[in-house]
């Protein structure tokens, strides 16, 4: 996880900064699919609410706390599963906004060749 986050990261740096550039009919398949990707995730966290219920261990000190652990564990902690869906659709998010940029530097990098064929014809 820690190395596609860097190297989503890396890649949406080098996109902002102009640095690549992507032929938006190229890139409109990997568009669509990271798209899709985050509508799954995106059901997948509006379905994970439900396993933070804590279940009904009893009234005595210990159930009460496996159920708060069994609850933070499912939904609310660092390592819970709802919190690595939101992770994963973070990077979904960042590598949607690095290719869209990355498409926008194309086009640009495009029309300035043009400016400058035209320019010495």
């Amino acid at each position: 996880m820690v190395r596609s986050l860097s190297d989503a990261t890396a890649f949406a740096n080098a996109a902002a900064m102009g640095q690549i550039g992507i032929d938006p009919d190229a890139a409109q398949t990997v568009l669509k699919k990271i798209r899709t990707g985050k509508d799954q995730v995106d059901s997948l966290i509006s379905q994970s609410a439900n396993l933070g219920v804590a279940p009904r261990l009893g009234a005595n000190p210990v159930g009460t706390a496996i159920a708060a652990k069994y609850s933070d564990r499912a939904n609310g902690g660092r390592d819970s599963y709802a919190q690595a869906l939101r992770n994963l659709r973070a990077q979904y998010e960042q590598v949607e906004t690095a290719i869209v940029a990355a498409i926008k530097n194309y086009d640009e990098m495009e029309a300035a060749g043009v400016r400058s064929f035209n320019n010495k014809a």
